[in-house]
């Protein structure tokens, strides 16, 4: 069958990963076939395999993606200083970064067991490079006597869980200013490092 109009690499590769993106997030990885990715990109399904190797590795691609761009964007934003500087910071970027992109942080997070084996593996790495940041930064506060925790690796996870968690019920029409809600978190933040 002939390619449909406007059905060009450098744009139709993006609408592909959009596409998916979108309907991945509101019907789940299992509910979406690659025909209905195609029919929302107004291509042929076949013609698909142009920009992906096939659902799994469109799936691998969106996770990684949006890996590579939070560690890039981590690195751009770290700050130097004491612990307890570098902690908020930390917390303002996670809020900051995660709520604009809240169908990507879904999919990270809720469509890890659909993974192959290896592809888990590769996102683990990559998660585990932005949870190693804020467990250095812990680290760093226990041994100076600022932070008083039991376990920094436990309080990694649960700190980015609940700022993550954030982009679930967040809403800018809320009755708390973006703003406020942040100070609320980072209050949360120190009081459960100890400070």
């Amino acid at each position: 069958m002939a390619r449909k109009t406007g059905s060009h690499s450098e744009i139709t590769g993006p609408r592909v990963r959009d596409a998916a993106l979108k309907l991945i997030a509101q019907h789940g990885f299992a509910a979406v076939s690659m025909r209905r990715i195609a029919e929302e990109v107004g291509v042929q399904a076949g013609a698909l395999y142009n920009y992906t190797r096939d659902k799994q590795a469109l799936l691998f691609d969106l996770m990684r993606n949006h890996m590579e761009e939070l560690l890039a964007a981590r690195q751009e934003a770290a700050v130097s200083g004491d612990p307890v500087a570098r902690l908020d910071a930390f917390t303002r970027f996670h809020i900051h970064w995660h709520l604009p992109r809240g169908d990507q942080v879904f999919i990270s997070y809720m469509e890890l067991r659909n993974l192959t084996p290896e592809n888990f593996a590769e996102i683990e790495r990559l998660r585990k490079v932005y949870e190693d940041e804020l467990e250095h930064i812990l680290q760093d506060g226990v041994d100076a006597g600022l932070f008083h925790l039991d376990d920094t690796k436990v309080t990694t996870l649960a700190i980015i869980a609940m700022l993550t968690g954030m982009s679930t019920w967040y809403r800018a029409e809320g009755r708390l200013s973006l703003d406020r809600i942040e100070g609320l978190y980072v209050g949360m933040v120190r009081r459960l490092v100890g400070i």
